[in-house]
């Protein structure tokens, strides 16, 4: 984007209703075709039961989702969508259509059927909140990462409950092993009891759409009460036994925060399903993706290849072992999704099975032919 057309588009931001909640220039130019009929713009706010709560320039619209809720599963409305609604006057008022998304956030079903379900859309930051009143579960906040960074959002880990942890030193620690777990990420302890790192958090979020994503329990909706500045968001208490609680938000929804930005609250999610995320797995693992570089073979499966430099690694401690476990187990989780949707890729999965059937064969013929 060159001078002039940052400062109209700066000009644009700071003078349309629609600003607040992430209305630009680039959206009020894919728009056009639109406005040319006579719709309004505006963004998903809340979906439920067949109908989405709209904002518009000329405020909070109820529409009908009919015409926005197709077969394809990834397609169907969601609270983020920038849609295009009928004007004032038509009874029922529709969606009548989304604009190209710019980033999703989503996730496979927990059902038998293997679709994908969209969570957020057009999101910028991926809050990723986890209790310090529990065990951290490093392997889930990977999970967690993989589906961030395939989103096109940029991945936040935010520790929450930090008051619970009066320890600095043990603190600096929990934050380290987070860090560790999640490469080229920003790790932000937080207390929304005591008001400590929500000024970093807000600062971080003000400049676009942020979404916030976590097991129920996790503060969420203590945290987006805080960076609202009121008690927008049910809070239920917490389990002390477990650290847990129920879900207090219900459905996903999108809130202007006072310091700019806006904030997209999700219920707890119990199950984080992979869909084709691989390359969001590889930058969850940066430094393994850097270490295959140097095995002796481009295929190599880190098993017990010679000249592996990820085994390597093991050895030499450079590398922790809980890590290249993680890795392993999102990677096959990823393939079997993608695998049920891709013919090519089960033809590839069934090749590298026979690959690895064959080599195991040899081996034991060598063993067997060493014992004669």
């Amino acid at each position: 984007m060159n001078l002039a057309s940052s400062l109209s588009s700066s000009a644009f931001s700071s003078s349309h209703p629609l600003a607040p909640y992430g209305w630009d220039a680039d959206w009020e130019s894919e728009f056009a075709p639109y406005a040319a009929e006579g719709l309004l713009p505006g963004r998903v706010v809340r979906v439920d039961r067949g109908q989405c709560d709209v904002v518009t320039a000329d405020g909070l619209v109820r529409a009908d989702t009919a015409f926005v809720t197709p077969n394809d599963p990834l397609r169907v409305v969601c609270t983020g969508d920038w849609v295009a609604v009928d004007p004032e006057g038509g009874t029922p008022r529709y969606a009548r259509t989304c604009l190209p998304r710019r980033t999703a956030f989503v996730r496979s079903t927990s059902s038998k059927r293997s679709e994908g379900q969209i969570l957020a859309a057009n999101v910028d930051h991926a809050i990723v909140a986890v209790s310090l009143a529990a065990e951290l579960d490093l392997a889930r906040i990977e999970r967690f990462l993989a589906l961030a960074w395939e989103s096109g959002a940029q991945p936040l880990v935010v520790l929450t409950k930090a008051d619970l942890v009066p320890d600095p030193v043990t603190l600096a620690y929990l934050v380290q092993d987070v860090e560790t777990a999640a490469p080229g990420v920003p790790v932000l302890s937080v207390s929304a009891e005591q008001g400590e790192g929500l000024d970093v958090l807000a600062a971080v979020v003000s400049g676009g759409t942020a979404v916030l994503l976590g097991q129920s329990g996790a503060g969420k909706s203590t945290l987006a009460n805080a960076l609202l500045g009121e008690d927008v968001m049910g809070v239920q208490a917490i389990r002390d036994v477990d650290g847990k609680g129920r879900h207090t938000t219900t459905t996903r929804n999108l809130l202007a925060l006072p310091g700019g930005g806006v904030l997209i609250d999700t219920p707890g999610l119990r199950g984080v399903g992979l869909w084709d995320a691989g390359t969001g797995v590889d930058q969850v693992f940066a430094e393994i993706a850097e270490l295959a570089e140097e095995c002796r073979f481009h295929d190599c499966a880190h098993e017990s290849e010679p000249g592996c430099a990820v085994l390597a690694a093991i050895d030499s401690g450079a590398l922790p072992e809980r890590r290249l476990e993680s890795y392993r187990k999102l990677m096959r989780e990823n393939q079997r999704i993608v695998a049920k949707t891709d013919a090519r890729m089960r033809a590839e999965i069934r090749k590298e099975w026979k690959r690895r059937g064959a080599i195991g064969k040899a081996a034991m013929e060598a063993k067997r032919g060493g014992l004669r």
